[in-house]
């Protein structure tokens, strides 16, 4: 494995926290679009957050953070002007996965649900999570319907999601009556 594969490999492996948004100030400072359930542990002194670099996947020692308006301004070690901080807008934040903060019983990290496959109770297959809408208490599946081209909403909520396992891949559903004809799309 060549070190660009591995940067490469490291780099999938890891979680999205954040991207940068913009510069804020003069100073090197940037305005990071959050993509945590925990933003004041990953946006504080001292957290160290990824991105993928011109040389491959670089740490990034955040040493100043506050919050305006719901999002995290940041200043970064070694960013100390606005020509500096406008390389970073548009790159992902990333973390390593055993950084990973532990979540409630019954709540999933998004990117552990994409890829399950769906089926229902009675063992039909329905297809594959591909991504997932909405806010936390009202999240929907997207799924990737058998069918190619039709993508299905399922709400996540425990009367439909009866049984997720994320570490087998594999979420099963006990859809009401018309539920996958009515949310299909496509």
């Amino acid at each position: 494995v060549s070190a660009d594969e591995s940067s490469a490999t490291r780099w999938t492996s890891m979680v999205l926290v954040g991207q940068v948004a913009r510069t804020h100030g003069r100073c090197g400072e940037v305005v990071v679009n959050i993509e945590s359930d925990f933003p004041e542990q990953r946006f504080c002194k001292d957290a160290l957050v990824y991105i993928n670099g011109t040389s491959g996947v670089e740490a990034l020692k955040i040493s100043r953070a506050r919050f305006h308006s719901g999002r995290p301004i940041v200043a970064i070690e070694g960013v100390e002007c606005i020509s500096d901080a406008e390389m970073l807008i548009g790159k992902q934040l990333r973390v390593p996965l055993s950084d990973q903060f532990a979540l409630p019983e019954g709540t999933y990290y998004q990117y552990s649900l994409v890829g399950c496959e769906v089926s229902t109770v009675d063992g039909k297959r329905v297809g594959v999570v591909v991504g997932v809408q909405g806010v936390s208490g009202a999240s929907r599946l997207v799924v990737e319907g058998v069918e190619e081209g039709h993508e299905i909403q399922i709400p996540l909520a425990q009367p439909i999601c009866v049984r997720i396992e994320p570490e087998q891949k594999r979420v099963v559903i006990d859809p009401p009556p018309g539920l996958l004809n009515l949310n299909r799309v496509g």
